[in-house]
């Protein structure tokens, strides 16, 4: 058997019907190098999805690269129970220096979902043991996507992940998230006021008693199709959490590490969460390691004698791990030495230019959107009435198909077709991925019309 049979006879793909593999069968990735995989036939592919986001600073980054060599030759792992590492605290403290302000204490777990856990359990306990037992309920946005554990499920309410499981799933209030394209007050993200916080307003009226926390995907909602939305809506929120004794937990999963154009998301509105889940991006996509973040506040409410039982009982073996460490290490010297920042944000200004300047006026094009380098492009039958292709058509699947035969990586969410580089990416690969994207769209709505 060659490896693509063998990978069909032993491996079970993630989010994926594995019937379509019958017609577009796994590729085989033999190496990456900057914003391009290749795979073992030699062909080149343009990564702009990052490998599900998370490849932030390009493939086999060379600074990367080095931290995790130098610190496999000194300690691969150790229990974090008790004991600790020198990476482990460095890393801590220099993201003490770039996180939203009054976040002071990192819990380690070993992925996004799992950080997603920990915050869940960390506010639910917090609020039983400052007094306020009754505070059991969760608060989320509608359309929000947290991750696949069953508490994170839980507060996700994309019906694709987790309307099969609802039977194992808390109870959960959903909020009407904002939507920017399909405004109900008329309105556009650039001019507006947050006016639909109010259904915001309206669900802390009457759950807030029973709410111990809120977690939102701060200003783009990732897996409902790059739903992006103003700061403002934050600040408004923070004052909500605020007034009704609610933590406000932030997902940063997606957003951090200057994918908004911004370190966090959050840095945006000018305020704070209570919680911050951090991952993908802080290892620059090398190793699974995720962190929740604190305030003092929280962390004093877990401290007292061993026999108060008011420990924080929850552990991952990986938690801490010095590889994993040492990859953030490199990522965070990365971003003090080179600009980053300003660099993605020049191209992300040029890539704004390009999309406009080819699919602006485009008749099936409803909403060309962005914050930092992320880009989407909301596919529609009709403009006007901002109509969605029926689901069964698999418009964006087959706009991808097309992009992989002439190597671009294009997943889609839906009918949403998004960009979502490595922020190294340059003008020219930039240029290149954009004139694929057009023609893939173009030629798939041809097809389309021809039924």
């Amino acid at each position: 058997m060659n490896l693509v049979e063998k990978d069909l006879a032993y491996i079970w793909h993630p989010c994926s019907q594995m019937k379509d593999y019958e017609t577009l069968p796994p590729i085989v990735i033999d190496h990456g190098q900057g914003v391009y995989l290749y795979d073992t036939n030699g062909k080149a592919y343009i990564d702009i999805v990052s490998s599900w986001w998370c490849n932030l600073l390009g493939h086999c980054n060379p600074t990367i690269n080095a931290g995790i060599k130098a610190q496999l030759d000194r300690l691969e792992h150790v229990i974090f129970a008790n004991f600790t590492h020198e990476p482990a605290i460095t890393l801590c403290e220099e993201l003490s220096e770039i996180i939203p302000k009054g976040l002071k204490k990192f819990n380690f777990s070993d992925n996004g979902s799992a950080s997603v856990e920990c915050a869940l359990k960390m506010a639910f306990q917090y609020q039983y043991q400052t007094g306020h037992p009754e505070k059991t309920r969760f608060m989320c946005l509608s359309d929000g996507y947290h991750g696949e554990t069953i508490g994170a499920l839980s507060v996700g309410c994309l019906d694709l992940y987790a309307k099969i499981y609802q039977p194992m799933l808390m109870d959960v209030e959903r909020v009407q998230a904002p939507d920017c394209y399909r405004c109900p007050y008329g309105k556009d993200r650039d001019h507006c006021h947050a006016e639909c916080i109010a259904f915001a307003e309206k669900t802390f009226a009457e759950h807030a008693h029973e709410t111990c926390a809120m977690i939102v995907e701060p200003l783009l909602q990732g897996s409902a199709g790059m739903r992006i939305y103003p700061p403002e809506y934050l600040r408004k929120l923070r004052v909500l959490c605020d007034q009704y004794q609610v933590l406000l937990i932030a997902d940063e999963i997606a957003t951090g590490f200057g994918r908004t154009g911004k370190m966090f998301a959050f840095d945006h509105a000018g305020v704070s969460p209570d919680i911050m889940c951090i991952s993908k991006g802080l290892t620059g996509g090398y190793l699974p390691m995720a962190i929740t973040i604190t305030t003092d506040a929280i962390y004093q409410a877990f401290y007292a004698d061993y026999n108060e039982g008011k420990a924080f009982m929850h552990s991952h073996t990986y938690s801490g791990n010095p590889l994993g460490c040492a990859a953030a290490l490199a990522v965070q010297k990365i971003f003090r030495e080179e600009p980053i920042l300003e660099n993605a944000e020049k191209r992300a200004h040029y890539l704004t230019e390009q999309f406009h300047e080819k699919l602006k006026d485009h008749p099936h094009i409803g909403e060309i959107r962005h914050i930092g380098m992320i880009h989407a492009l909301e596919l529609t039958p009709d403009r006007e009435q901002r109509a969605d292709y029926p689901s069964e058509w698999r418009v964006g699947y087959q706009v991808y198909q097309r992009a992989l035969q002439k190597g671009l990586i294009l997943r889609p969410l839906g009918n949403t077709l998004y960009f979502n580089p490595p922020l190294v990416i340059d003008e020219s690969t930039l240029d290149q991925a954009v004139d694929i994207c057009v023609s893939c769209i173009q030629e798939t709505l041809h097809d389309l019309e021809q039924r």
